[in-house]
């Protein structure tokens, strides 16, 4: 089917052409059909599956064009979103001129969304406590609102707006259309659904179809304490004009983007602890300046728009299958292609299994840039740069002064070819052979430990942080790849932990956990009989 068969206005299928779409996508096909058949829909979909277009589409239709008064809703989770959405619907709406859509978000001064909304608007996106906001000052009046649009539905779930969502819901009009879209289908959003749609049909996008064909997806089987060396390794072997790195919390981009600087890497941070005026500096300097490295995490990333992104680094590997999805989503758009790279540490491999499981594609493994790999990127990219300058100016008199150099240490009995050689080591600051074990595994080989001397590590966290053994096991499991049953005896009280560690393994313990986090608590691991005795306190005068 072609959106040209489809009963649409003339003036939407000429937005349609004009942004070169000819055939639908699945989710779109069967929403935009559902849509304008007026039924309730719930569709549960990724990112990158043209969702927008697929509720933006049906939505336009229903609009009463001379009608000034507020006929549609959309709720999104993030600004960025909402900017993102409003965005696209005013490209649907180029040859509809008497239709307005304005966005209202946290974080911009309402005073000027009240203005835009007092100037008549049929379409507002909008984030729920925004949204509440106006409703409140009823600066939005929702009495003739024909149909509400919840997108990333589980999103806004997640960031705690489940009520505010029942809250626009319960003021809407009983008679309307509503539409449910989310990437996963948690009990509350199934809950909230059943309460709030009317006799929903219900599609499903297939999760193999999701990630974008032209993606490359590589994993890097890592030890933890290595993934920094392994992302400026991978910066510099692949030179990306854009990149995206995910971690997974707030405090790792930060760490992150600070031990990016130190190394001289020039790298921007994005997440959810920024106010929105920082946020949008981030973004414009991201989009404008030449600062091509973005660290963010997966909230703070919904619905960032930026075209032309090179690469998507997953340096956590992400906590949900759909995250990946919409991380590595955000590359090979319009037809491009792109590169993902997941960094897995140790027991994180099942997840990546059942990521790849999600998706339908295989992830497959790479092997990170070694040292001489980057020496010989280096040199082939010195040596086109020289090729070019000899092709352009080859016969320029302004290399004559160089030539003329070269000649005299010639006649002084230096071969060129030293000159060029010695010249070249200098530019390219060739360093000598060093140990490089960034390819090792992180997955230690299975070994039999059971004979092996056990020696007991002190770990500063126990019970009164409510920390149970498999917190413990699994957090060592997971930052080293040390297999949980070679552990031996573990005894935790109220402020520590004591484990056994086969003596062999120890100082890999010692190096990896040392301010790793267990339950997002950092921790600080000895062996026993070092740590700091406790302070000493002076009794209190009677």
């Amino acid at each position: 089917m072609k959106f040209t068969d489809m009963p649409l206005s003339p003036e939407t299928l000429r937005a349609i052409s004009d942004l070169n779409f000819t055939s639908p996508t699945p989710i779109q096909e069967e929403s935009i059909s559902i849509l304008l058949q007026g039924y309730d829909l719930i569709g549960q979909s990724q990112t990158g599956t043209g969702k927008t277009a697929a509720f933006g589409i049906p939505l336009i239709e229903r609009i009463e064009p001379l009608d000034r008064g507020l006929q549609a809703v959309v709720l999104c989770p993030t600004r960025e979103l909402c900017i993102q959405v409003s965005g696209d619907l005013r490209r649907l709406l180029k040859y509809h001129d008497s239709i307005r859509v304005v966005p209202v978000y946290g974080g911009q001064p309402i005073d000027r969304q009240i203005q835009a909304l007092r100037g008549g608007v049929q379409i507002v996106v909008g984030t729920p406590g925004r949204f509440i906001d106006h409703l409140n000052r009823r600066t939005i009046k929702p009495a003739g609102v024909t149909m509400v649009v919840l997108d990333e539905a589980d999103e806004m779930l997640n960031m705690g707006f489940i009520e505010d969502m029942e809250t626009i819901l319960s003021r809407m009009p009983q008679e309307r259309q509503t539409a449910l879209f989310s990437a996963t289908m948690p009990e509350p959003i199934v809950d909230l659904a059943a309460r709030y749609l009317n006799a929903p049909k219900r599609i499903q996008s297939d999760a193999g179809q999701v990630v974008a064909p032209k993606i490359e997806e590589v994993w890097f089987d890592i030890k933890e304490k290595l993934k920094p060396e392994a992302l400026s390794r991978l910066i510099e072997y692949e030179r990306p004009d854009r990149m995206l790195v995910f971690c997974n919390t707030k405090k790792r981009v930060e760490t992150l983007a600070s031990v990016m600087k130190e190394r001289g890497i020039q790298v921007l941070a994005l997440h959810g602890d920024l106010n929105q005026l920082q946020r949008d500096l981030v973004m414009k300097r991201f989009r404008t300046e030449p600062i091509g490295i973005l660290i963010a995490t997966d909230v703070a990333a919904r619905g960032l728009d930026v075209e032309n992104i090179d690469i998507v680094v997953n340096y956590d590997v992400p906590e949900h299958e759909e995250y990946y999805v919409h991380r590595i989503g955000r590359t090979a758009r319009a037809g491009k292609s792109g590169k993902a790279f997941t960094f897995v540490v140790g027991r994180e491999y099942a997840r990546l299994e059942e990521i790849a499981s999600y998706t339908g594609h295989s992830i497959t493994q790479g092997h990170l840039p070694t040292l001489s790999d980057l020496e010989s990127r280096r040199t082939a990219i010195f040596l086109d740069e020289i090729r070019l300058l000899i092709d352009e100016n080859g016969f320029d008199h302004r290399l004559d002064h160089f030539q003329r150099i070269v000649d005299r240490l010639d006649r002084e009995g230096y071969a060129p070819s030293d000159v060029a050689a010695a010249l070249i080591s200098r530019v390219l600051d060739v360093r000598p052979d060093v140990a490089d074990d960034l390819n090792a595994p992180s997955r230690l080989p299975e070994k039999d430990y059971a004979n092996s001397e056990k020696i007991p590590l002190i770990i500063n966290i126990g019970t009164r942080k409510k920390v149970r053994a498999k917190d413990i096991v699994g957090a060592i499991a997971g930052e080293t790849g040390i297999p949980g049953h070679v552990l031996g005896e573990i005894r935790i009280d109220a402020d520590q932990t004591m484990i056994e560690v086969p003596k062999e393994l120890v100082s890999d313990v010692l190096q990896v956990m040392d301010g790793a986090t267990i339950k997002g608590l950092p921790v600080r691991v000895t062996k026993a009989g070092s740590e700091k005795p406790a302070a000493k306190h002076k009794p209190r005068r009677k």
